[in-house]
């Protein structure tokens, strides 16, 4: 199997949010792994794309995927 590009992983991410955060921990790592190949230190969501798009889902976000090593910012 080949190796997921960024913007697959963050599609898997999307699908995992929307699924109740299904295997969000796997997608995580696999978004993580392809950062490092993209030479990317940082992973950029779509906010309105996010099952909870507030100021509050978006920090809770940013701070559980800190603590797996991937940094998230989101579009404007």
């Amino acid at each position: 199997m080949s190796e997921m590009t960024v913007a697959e992983a963050t599609d898997r991410i999307y699908e995992s949010l929307q699924a109740d955060n299904a295997d969000i921990d796997a997608h995580i790592a696999t978004l993580k792994a392809a950062l490092a190949r993209a030479d990317m230190n940082e992973a950029v969501f779509d906010p309105s794309r996010l099952v909870q798009n507030n100021r509050s889902g978006r920090k809770l976000m940013q701070a559980y995927f800190r603590q797996r090593g991937v940094k998230v910012s989101f579009l404007a």
